[in-house]
């Protein structure tokens, strides 16, 4: 009878093991998309000036891109995926110097099983905007 605990333990093991369930492999994000950076209009503003409307020219600008002043995420319209716009608040030109500007594409939802899949989120190279 000692047995019989030790035989149903190791029975309940072994079905359990061989039921064959196991993590479900999900695929990882892919790279997104890089944005590039070719030309800010206006390119430097002097400093304690008023908000102004910054448009950024390039090359594949996602609809849901982002520019980014000084490390900031701005609110950002979508024109083309070679051109996005954004208002920079007066309060981020108060000193004179130099800020980077970048764009971001955003990552997207994976449509594959259990959500995996995607791409990551991508950032332009830094280009300078003086604020003089």
């Amino acid at each position: 009878m000692k047995n019989l605990p030790t035989l149903v333990l190791t029975a309940i093991t072994a079905f359990s093991l061989a039921c064959g369930y196991s993590t479900k492999a999900t695929t990882p994000s892919t790279p997104g998309t890089i944005p590039t950076i070719a030309q800010l209009a206006p390119n430097s503003m002097a400093h304690g000036g008023p908000a102004f409307v910054l448009t950024v020219n390039g090359s594949n600008f996602a609809s849901a891109a982002k520019i980014n002043f000084a490390g900031t995420g701005q609110t950002t319209t979508f024109v083309s995926g070679n051109q996005v716009m954004a208002t920079i608040p007066a309060s981020a030109i108060t000193t004179a110097g130099t800020v980077p500007v970048t764009v971001t594409n955003p990552a997207t939802a994976g449509m594959g099983a259990y959500g995996s899949g995607g791409t990551l989120a991508e950032t332009s190279s830094a280009v300078n905007f003086s604020i003089q």
